[in-house]
């Protein structure tokens, strides 16, 4: 007899914690997994089933997947740096295995693997970007990139070879509330609501509120085809306009200056220097530069062609952003 529809894994974090949300508001009994030292500030108060374990430990996932109907893998180390690049790599990739793994052996009925857009080809794209862009792991700028296109492969394989019954979900830039760490855009978010952001690259972004991505999840869910991924994005936005648009939010001036990368490379690597010393994640990688040679423009059509996915205006999730960090002292 299953004891609860749903495990959500990473339930405590950005998107985790509103798919947790979006599953109670349906009304179903949730079961979350987490790590001893994770906070719980997002789930406080959630009438939620709570697991503690690590979700690249396979015995910590059997026991959290037993009894449950359906699974929603959303943990993943989200650094765009660390001082040992390769442990995000191990994180990602060993942990989906072992989701997988645990969820195929218990015969849940569906699972929903939350990949990233971090897995399709930018680069050389003329127009906004779709499913069939994917790419090969050495292809990837840094660890994050390639520990979701290996861990994506992973799963795709499974699906195929084992008749694991997941459907992949490929979100693009979440912003919204509780985004308590925060994300590498959360920091930007933050950055430039306090005035700190003079001055900017040329790039752009796709952005989803993250509440909506977390919809997108349980349209997955219930209308997904098994083996198919379908990208939750947004709004394709300039960094420019992203920073005019939390200026206007925030009563501050926009920056007006627009800066050459090659200047950036050096500040870079003695940003990521000074890192290491002081075990502080910094502002500025010289990965986060590479990537910014491109604009990260994606298409949500097949979502919304085949799960009726309908996601809000960018600037929704930018205001319900700065409303929170507003609210919890993260502004200057």
């Amino acid at each position: 007899m299953r004891e609860d529809d749903i495990l959500v894994t990473g339930a405590s974090g950005f998107i985790g914690s509103a798919v947790v949300r979006r599953a109670l508001g349906r009304g179903l009994r949730v079961r979350v997994l987490v790590r001893a030292d994770s906070p719980r500030r997002n789930l406080e108060g959630l009438p939620v089933s709570v697991v503690v374990g690590d979700m690249r430990d396979a015995a910590s996932m059997r026991a959290a997947v037993n009894g449950v109907r359906h699974v929603s893998h959303v943990a993943a180390d989200y650094r765009l740096w660390a001082p040992d690049m390769g442990e995000i790599v191990r994180t990602n990739t060993e942990g989906a295995r072992a989701v997988m793994e645990a969820a195929l052996a218990a015969g849940v009925e569906k699972v929903v693997y939350t990949s990233s857009v971090a897995t399709l080809r930018v680069a050389g794209a003329s127009g906004p970007v779709g499913e069939d862009a994917g790419m090969a792991a050495d292809e990837a700028i840094g660890g994050y990139k390639r520990s979701k296109v290996l861990a994506e492969r992973l799963v795709e394989k499974m699906v195929a070879e084992q008749g694991l019954p997941a459907v992949i979900v490929n979100p693009s830039t979440p912003v919204g509330p509780r985004d308590v760490r925060p994300t590498p855009t959360g920091r930007i978010i933050v950055e430039a609501a306090s005035g700190k952001m003079p001055a900017f690259v040329d790039t752009g972004l796709n952005l989803v509120h993250v509440d909506d991505c977390a919809e997108g999840h349980f349209l997955a869910l219930e209308r997904g085809r098994v083996g198919e991924r379908y990208i939750l994005g947004g709004q394709d936005v300039s960094l420019r306009e992203i920073l005019g648009e939390i200026a206007a939010l925030s009563d501050r001036r926009p920056p007006g200056v627009e800066l050459p990368r090659w200047p950036l490379y050096p500040l870079a690597h003695l940003a990521e220097g000074a890192a290491r010393l002081t075990g502080r994640e910094p502002f500025l990688t010289v990965d986060g530069l590479r990537m910014s040679r491109y604009r990260m423009f994606f298409t949500s059509a097949k979502a919304q062609r085949e799960l009726g996915y309908a996601p809000r205006p960018y600037r929704e999730g930018l205001r319900d952003a700065i409303d929170w960090f507003r609210a919890e002292g993260y502004l200057q």
